[in-house]
């Protein structure tokens, strides 16, 4: 009995231990790496490959029986490249306008006569989509948008106000500065003065579209930053953009449009504006401060002192604000504030439990104004990169802040806390759609698993798959004993799958919310519970786990909670999501709240420097000359230039481009 009792309580340990692995590849090949000494991956159709279902290098060892250790490598930074900037193409351009006789209008004739006498000799560099754009705009509408008579329009005057404004947006003014001509002009010389604005409409333009492009869709392509990325190109009518500008008198509206227009991104972009008129918080605190209630220290009234100005900003500052106001220089840590300092904790995303740490100074301090100002605008650049509309109904997943919501018609109705991929197993940034719920769900062994995993500890222990909770079938879905199975006759392919089936100790918990795609991420239910308590969350293998999945299930199924109970209840079987949710596996180092308060997070996987270092090279090929931070560009932006001289616009081109 005492030996069977051992046998029972070490099947347990094991079933105990399996079922903390994530029921995905890449989750559960960590866990048999630990547990057999093997390397881990995702696998596809019995080939290892990344996340991205590109086949990947393998790192192979022997060890034990001579069987091969696999490890995957999960998907790599890139060092980030920008495309090279190309001179516009003139030449063709002039090809294809309308000869002598033909039927332009007015100015037509005019912009076609500045062509021929001036633009040849001029160089205009663009990015490769924009140089294109000019040539088959203008080749098809050979006439000035930017100019009237002799001189720059109205709406050119308003275009250089939003361009020289961009920074509101948290974009670089430098980018799309344009030397404007004088007013004043020989009136002699209305050839030259044509090739003047010639040059100045191409200049105009082409720093339109690349404002154009960057409003829609970003400076950085975020595909080219890391296999963790993945986003469908924006699509965008540039020759369109020319022409719904060359037929608006609102100019400034039309550009505006190019902007997501999400009340997100107006959060984000009003946030923005208040940081940069704002003083830096003259309230510093010691960021390693640990202060337990009964304690004593300096920073305490610091602390409070910062708890008592966000109240201020609230509606309804309550019993709180008295009990700061009578209290709040106290050095002595009083059990009365204790619950104060929870609410602020709360309010701040963490986990109420009254000690004053690192996390919650960093929470209630906050970071520098720079910080935070360079964490808007990459949140506004990042933005850029989802559909204009995110949709009234969808489900967003913020990876820094470790929270999933469901929002209904425009209204947050669910916020739960939920875990994401460790470091080393990052969670990708994507979007998609939601499909299906799988209750009590299987986890079926890639049979890459299997063999480089597995099949090594069943050479050894033919039977411990029986005592750790998995069903082994051959191909015609016979279930056969794991201990019945000469595993040691089978190599690169086994004939047999396995698979965990449901149960308590089942690493996807009850239930998982399935939007298929490359990477295999899923948001899905855990028996670690324990994880939720933690303020800092990265410890699955890439899935989110969900604090509330029946709430979740329920919501995005448009169901009642009794409903998933009564399905979980049946066993295991699935349900299709009817309705169009699509959900966003986000990252965002700032993200507004259900009030529109825009909240910052840590960067838990150093993307934002990334992404800065994108930034940073993108403005290095648009500007050689200038090797500067684009992300902390002038909270005021930058004027266009004024009238010079047609020598010195020619210069101003040519450097500025």
């Amino acid at each position: 009995m005492a030996n069977r009792g051992r046998t029972i309580g070490l099947g347990l340990a094991i079933a105990a231990a399996l079922a903390a692995a994530s029921a995905q590849p890449a989750e559960a090949q960590g866990f048999f790496e630990r547990l057999f000494g093997g390397g881990g991956g995702g696998f596809r159709q019995g080939r290892p490959v990344d996340r991205n279902g590109y086949p990947t290098r393998l790192k192979r060892s022997t060890a034990g029986e001579g069987a091969a250790r696999v490890k995957i490598s999960a998907p790599s930074y890139y060092t980030y490249k920008a495309d090279p900037l190309v001179a516009v193409d003139f030449a063709k351009l002039a090809a294809t306008l309308a000869p002598a006789g033909a039927e332009p209008s007015l100015t037509g004739v005019a912009f076609r006569d500045a062509f021929r006498d001036g633009l040849p000799g001029v160089s205009v560099e663009a990015d490769p989509a924009v140089a294109k754009a000019l040539v088959d705009y203008y080749a098809a509408h050979p006439d000035f948008i930017w100019v009237s008579g002799l001189s720059a329009n109205g709406r050119a005057r308003e275009a250089l106000g939003v361009l020289g404004a961009s920074a509101v947006d948290g974009l670089d003014p430098i980018d799309y500065q344009v030397a404007v001509p004088q007013p004043a002009f020989d009136l002699g010389d209305t050839a030259g003065r044509l090739r003047q604005l010639a040059r100045f409409e191409m200049a105009l333009s082409a720093k339109v579209l690349r404002y154009a492009r960057d409003a829609h869709g970003g400076r950085v392509d975020p595909n080219r930053l890391s296999g963790y990325y993945d986003f469908p190109a924006k699509a965008l009518d540039l020759p369109g953009v020319l022409a719904g500008l060359a037929g608006t008198q609102d100019v400034a509206a039309a550009l505006a449009a190019l902007h997501p227009q999400s009340p997100e991104y107006r959060a984000l972009r009003a946030e923005l504006e208040t940081l940069s008129a704002s003083a830096e918080n003259e309230i510093v605190v010691d960021p390693k401060l640990l202060l337990k209630p009964g304690e004593i220290s300096p920073e305490l009234p610091k602390v409070l002192s910062l708890i008592a100005r966000s109240l201020a900003d609230e509606p309804t500052p309550g019993e709180h604000a008295e009990l700061l106001k009578r209290l709040g220089t106290s050095e002595l840590y009083f059990p009365e504030l204790v619950p104060v300092v929870k609410a602020a904790q709360e309010r701040a995303g963490l986990k109420p439990d009254g000690v004053i740490g690192p996390r919650t100074v960093k929470a209630i301090a906050g970071t520098s104004k720079a910080d935070r100002l360079a964490k808007v605008r990459l949140a506004l650049e990042e933005l850029r990169w989802l559909p204009s509309d995110l949709g009234a109904t969808r489900v967003f997943i913020n990876q820094p802040a470790f929270t999933a919501s469901f929002v209904e018609d425009g209204v947050e109705k669910l916020n739960m806390r939920a875990v994401i991929g460790k470091p080393s197993n990052q969670t990708s940034f994507f979007y998609d759609e939601i499909e299906q719920v799988d209750y009590n769900p299987y986890w079926g062994v890639p049979q890459s698993i299997l063999v480089n995993e597995m099949l090594p500890r069943l050479r050894r222990d033919p039977g411990y798959l029986d005592r750790s909770g998995y069903e082994v079938t051959d191909s015609r879905g016979r279930r056969i004993p794991s201990s019945a199975i000469a595993w040691g006759q089978y190599g690169a392919k086994v004939p047999f799958s396995v698979r965990q089936a449901p149960s308590e100790a089942n690493a996807l918990g009850e239930l998982k919310i399935l939007f298929p795609n490359k990477h295999a991420i899923y948001m899905h239910d855990t028996p670690q519970k324990e994880l939720f308590d933690r303020d800092m969350r990265a410890f699955s293998h890439g899935c989110v786990r969900l604090q509330q999945p029946r709430e979740m299930a329920a919501a995005v199924l448009g169901t009642s909670v009794d409903h998933i109970r009564d399905m979980l209840a049946r066993g295991h079987s699935s349900e299709k999501v009817t309705t169009r949710i699509p959900v966003y596996v986000a990252y965002f180092t700032a993200w507004p709240d259900a009030a529109g308060k825009v909240q910052f997070f840590d960067d838990v996987y150093g993307r934002d420097e990334r992404l800065t270092e994108a930034l940073t090279r993108t403005s290095a090929v648009r500007h050689p000359e200038r090797l500067v931070d684009p992300v902390a560009v002038s909270d005021t932006g930058a004027a266009p230039a004024s009238g010079i001289s047609d020598a010195e616009l020619e210069a101003a081109i040519d450097a500025v481009n």
